[in-house]
């Protein structure tokens, strides 16, 4: 996957050390069905994710992403919930933390496909027949699914 050039250029200064980081995910629907992507690094079925560039605006960034990853267009309907990842060292070395915004996105257009090396598939899914996902994931779907307005402040750290 490639790293954002602002991580690369962190990393030169700080080594493998902690960083703390500020990630959307992107919950992409179309009426009754959900977008997800394979991810490249482990295999595992996910909606779309990313890191905000600096100066970024989070929900422009889930557009972003959503375009680049998934080859589609959406708009951001709401800010779902706000959680933080559990510490995550990479393989080589770096310690990376997230605070995550999963975001409620609508689908405009587009035909869902790889777009960049961060996933190897990219599929809509009717929500009572998902493939396995891992329980945050089911999580972030199920905040941006729900029908109240209000944000989800998960205070406990993701798993």
């Amino acid at each position: 996957m490639p790293v954002p050039e602002f991580i690369t250029q962190l990393r030169s200064k700080i080594g493998h050390a902690p960083l703390w980081l500020v990630g959307v995910t992107a919950v992409v629907h179309d009426a009754d069905r959900v977008l997800l992507v394979r991810r490249s690094d482990s295999g595992e079925w996910s909606s779309v994710s990313g890191i905000v560039e600096p100066g970024e605006h989070p929900a422009v960034t889930a557009v972003r992403e959503a375009l680049e990853e998934a080859c589609v267009e959406v708009v951001v309907e709401r800010l779902s919930a706000v959680n933080v990842t559990r510490p995550v060292t990479y393989p080589n070395g770096d310690q990376s933390q997230y605070t995550n915004l999963v975001f409620r996105c609508r689908y405009l257009g587009g035909i869902a496909a790889v777009g960049d090396d961060e996933s190897t598939e990219v599929a809509w899914f009717p929500f009572d027949a998902l493939p396995p996902l891992s329980a945050s994931e089911h999580a972030r779907l199920a905040s941006a699914m729900r029908d109240e307005p209000d944000t989800l402040l998960d205070l406990a750290t993701e798993a």
